[in-house]
């Protein structure tokens, strides 16, 4: 071999020498670019939302005993508490007042969707008839449409509360007194009726209106600041029977004065009641399917920081039994209520609200037997002890002077006290 093949042989060495560091620079750096590093995140996997997903659950139950140093077992609401007293017409009758599941209730609610909001809301502790408990019947269902993004105009269709007295809408998972009062409650029995109704009110407000509740202040809740709707007439749970809708409006505003914040509000509604079974046989009125039914009402609520007010005051026109007659006419009727509260802040997040209310009614209910002739003067004293917010207890002393009269019972003043408890759990 001479020298010039071996200079050859070594050049071809050093290229091969060379082609193979740079093809082993090239798989290192590719290996340390696969390689993960500390500052490599992990790629997210976006959850998909469905509307299920945005449904809450939340409840409460009330167990009452109203058979405490009672004074005279005739003394009745029947709209208010079936365990209360007795409509028996008996001479001697007695209550057979024992524990009584006065609500069991379940709410179902969420915003599904950015203008769609729902409620369903049973109740498991319905009372049909005095003696026959614990039904399950349909207290809310209905869906808020709102039309812009601070879901300040929205549109309610369904059954849900009507919106005519501020204790009338207050929630009584939140109410101080055991019961709603009589003038303004027996407008709507159960406080509801199918229909729809528009509310309007500024964000802030919206906002003001479920602090006041949240915070504990006994707020009503959120029915806006503008209420107009139209609805059956008939209360919940029935059919409309005449093709006549109500119509109702309402005007409330909470406003911050100070420390303090007073709502004042307005509101009424007309329509045209019509009797299906509640008129005795003998008992006639003039228009059964298109009688009369109107009022206006107005409201002033001072929240309790500490101290507050609460009163009502209603007027108007309705069916109401005339003993005289053995008939059922269209009367004045008016009534209300005031109530004076204190809320006590205790160590630990406890809360004491001692109360005192007085409630005047002279009208009749037309949804009881007979549209019964009411004049109702009671004096309530209470308190309530909420030691935490699972949990509170109700004592309420009551007063009462109450004259209920249909033709099975013409001449029925009954006045007499009783200790009315009540332990109400929240979850």
């Amino acid at each position: 071999m001479n020298a010039q093949d071996v200079k050859k042989d070594e050049i071809k060495k050093e290229v091969v020498r060379i082609l193979d560091s740079i093809n082993s620079a090239n798989k290192q750096k590719q290996s340390e670019q696969e390689k993960p590093t500390l500052t490599d995140k992990p790629e997210k996997t976006e959850k998909k939302e469905h509307w299920y997903d945005k449904i809450g659950l939340r409840g409460y139950v009330q167990v009452r005993y109203n058979g405490l140093l009672s004074t005279n077992d005739k003394v009745a609401c029947d709209q208010c508490d079936k365990s209360w007293g007795t409509t028996s017409t008996a001479p001697d009758a007695k209550s057979n007042n024992g524990f009584f599941l006065r609500r069991a209730r379940l709410v179902f609610s969420g915003q599904i969707h950015p203008n769609v909001y729902i409620y369903i809301q049973p109740d498991f502790a319905s009372s049909p008839a005095s003696g026959v408990n614990h039904f399950a019947q349909l207290r809310d269902a209905y869906f808020d449409l709102s039309f812009d993004k601070k879901r300040e105009f929205r549109v309610r269709i369904g059954q849900s509360k009507v919106p005519y007295g501020f204790e009338n809408m207050q929630s009584s998972q939140n109410r101080l007194t055991l019961d709603r009062n009589d003038g303004l409650n027996s407008a709507v029995v159960n406080e509801r009726d199918l229909g729809a109704f528009f509310y309007w009110a500024p964000a802030a407000v919206r906002e003001r209106f479920a602090m006041l509740v949240s915070e504990g202040y006994k707020g009503s809740g959120d029915y806006g600041v503008f209420a107009f709707g139209a609805y059956n007439g008939q209360t919940a749970n029935k059919s409309e029977a005449n093709r006549n809708l109500h119509v109702v409006t309402r005007l409330s505003y909470p406003f911050v004065v100070g420390n303090q914040i007073i709502e004042p509000g307005i509101q009424a509604y007309t329509g045209k009641w019509a009797f299906g079974s509640e008129l005795s046989t003998g008992v006639t009125t003039a228009n059964k399917q298109n009688t009369l039914d109107q009022r206006v009402a107005a409201s002033f609520i001072l929240y309790p920081k500490p101290f507050g007010i609460q009163a009502e005051y209603n007027i108007g026109k309705g069916p109401r039994y005339n003993k005289t007659t053995n008939t059922v006419d269209v009367s004045h009727l008016e009534g209300g209520y005031v109530t004076l509260n204190y809320k006590l802040d205790l160590p630990k997040h406890q809360l004491i609200y001692p109360f005192a209310k007085f409630q005047y009614y002279d009208g009749g209910k037309k949804f009881e037997k007979d549209a019964r002739s009411y004049v109702v003067r009671d004096y309530e004293l209470g308190l309530e002890w909420q030691p935490f917010k699972a949990f509170e207890l109700v004592a309420e002393w009551v007063i009462a002077d109450r004259t209920f009269e249909d033709s099975a019972l013409p001449n029925n003043r009954q006045r007499g006290n009783l200790l009315r408890l009540q332990a109400q759990f929240n979850f």
